[in-house]
């Protein structure tokens, strides 16, 4: 499973890849990408992905709601992949 942490600033992205990071060194460390968006002829309108690969799918309800608080803090979303 690969969850998409979705960000618009490129900050908030770097120290959610950390802190995820840290609390799941299992998955190794997460990668931070640029992606336009479909549609957004503006690079400004670019989001930042952080990659978080889950190939075993072993994080829990509870994990993933702590990412989502995490992601709420930073006005951020998360989509499965």
């Amino acid at each position: 499973m690969r969850h998409l942490l979705v960000f618009g600033d490129r900050d908030e992205a770097e120290e959610a890849a950390e802190t995820v990071g840290e609390w799941h060194p299992e998955l190794g460390v997460p990668a931070v990408v640029r992606e336009t968006l479909a549609g957004e002829d503006d690079a400004e309108d670019a989001q930042w992905v952080v990659v978080l690969e889950d190939p075993e799918a072993s994080l829990t309800g509870e994990q993933l709601a702590r990412i989502d608080a995490l992601l709420d803090e930073a006005e951020g979303w998360r989509e499965a992949g």
